[in-house]
């Protein structure tokens, strides 16, 4: 077995491990990335059908205040597992010298209204406070009270406790306790990124890893994740092999997969772990797929929201479906497998879509957690 399908071994048997249900399959994962685009279903409720028994869309938003978890940017947005919560606060404030952020002026009012109040919708405070709008992040306008609730969670003193028809309804959050030294968060995140993107390149781990470090971290004398991502290769945490002039890495306890691929096709989300990071994505199947939601139309290639076509262990093209009862149409990188075993493989996988997919449409509304 050549050195790259050792890899592509690894990287799918690692990250669809069996099936099992949605409390325990979190807790193994500790983190699973989110999006808010539904074609045809938002890239939370696509990453975990695939790890999920029976998961159906909207699982995560419904158990979510009984599942331990919180809405938290890892490597990117997503949900994590409370574990984590300690090595992800507190965080820097970069627009402070000594790194600290100090709750000042309408934010402090606001968290006191929610102290107050418990959980709250961010039309209350905002019915509150006022309707003032200010230019967010991107570009656009937003509630300024809107913008303070989302500070106040990134700074950890509030939580999202559950969403109403998607919009984020927040909650003190609970007091963090001693601080963890600095190097044993970098440790703890940096092995967790490691193990939910394994086997993965050296650079995009320290990538991840340096921010992190610069979220989490004052000023520091060591800045970047590679001389953390180095250290625990140093003390045999992660291990390596270098395979085509990349170096990957992982955790050492992973165990390595040695059975064949199971003859299944997967189309997963463009945000799943298997695909996540787009120079792996080249390296192990040969060819560049681009998340093209916000290409112009005119410049697409695969589509809108093209999600990788995974057969066995290879990805071999893409497939779009815009939502339940639509059409779902597949391109090939080169061709088709030729053969009955890969034709009927990927008829169970769309009808496993369509079937997914048609359970978004029926779902009762959740109800208040208040």
């Amino acid at each position: 077995m050549s050195s790259h399908a050792w890899l592509r071994r690894q990287a799918v048997g690692w990250s669809f491990p069996r099936a099992g249900s949605l409390a325990a399959v979190l807790q193994d994962i500790e983190f699973v990335q989110a999006d808010p685009i539904r074609s045809p279903a938002r890239a939370q409720d696509l990453i975990l059908r695939q790890r999920v028994r029976g998961y159906r869309v909207g699982d995560l938003d419904r158990y979510y205040p009984k599942l331990e978890l919180d809405e938290e940017q890892l490597y990117a947005y997503g949900f994590a597992v409370r574990r984590l919560r300690p090595y992800l606060h507190p965080r820097r404030d970069r627009h402070a010298p000594d790194g600290k952020y100090v709750l000042t002026g309408r934010v402090a009012e606001v968290l006191e209204f929610v102290r107050e109040h418990g959980v709250t919708h961010p039309r209350e405070v905002q019915e509150y406070f006022g309707h003032q709008r200010v230019t967010n992040d991107w570009g656009g306008k937003s509630s300024a009270t809107t913008l303070d609730l989302e500070v106040l969670r990134h700074y950890g003193y509030l939580r999202v406790a559950d969403r109403i028809a998607g919009v984020r309804r927040y909650e003190p959050a609970p007091p963090l306790g001693d601080p963890i030294e600095p190097e044993e968060r970098a440790r703890v995140l940096t092995l967790r990124v490691a193990r939910t993107l394994a086997p993965v390149p050296l650079a995009s781990l320290s990538s991840a890893v340096s921010y992190l470090i610069r979220m989490t971290r004052g000023p520091s004398k060591k800045p970047g994740g590679r001389p953390v991502v180095l250290d625990l290769l140093a003390r045999g945490e992660l291990e390596a092999a270098n395979v085509g002039g990349t170096r990957y890495v992982w955790p050492a306890d992973l165990v390595p997969v040695e059975a064949d691929p199971a003859a299944r096709v997967r189309i997963l989300a463009p945000f799943d772990p298997v695909v996540w990071d787009r120079s792996r994505f080249g390296e192990l199947w040969g060819w560049d797929y681009r998340f093209e939601a916000y290409t112009p139309e005119a410049k697409r290639v695969m589509g809108y929201y093209a999600m990788p076509l995974l057969w066995r262990d290879r990805v071999i093209g893409w497939a779009n479906c815009a939502g339940a009862g639509q059409d779902i149409e597949v391109g090939y990188v080169d061709r088709a497998p030729a053969g009955t075993t890969y034709a009927k493989a990927l008829d169970a996988e769309i009808e496993r879509l369509r079937a997914f997919l048609r359970t978004g449409l029926s779902r009762p509304a959740q109800t208040s957690t208040a």
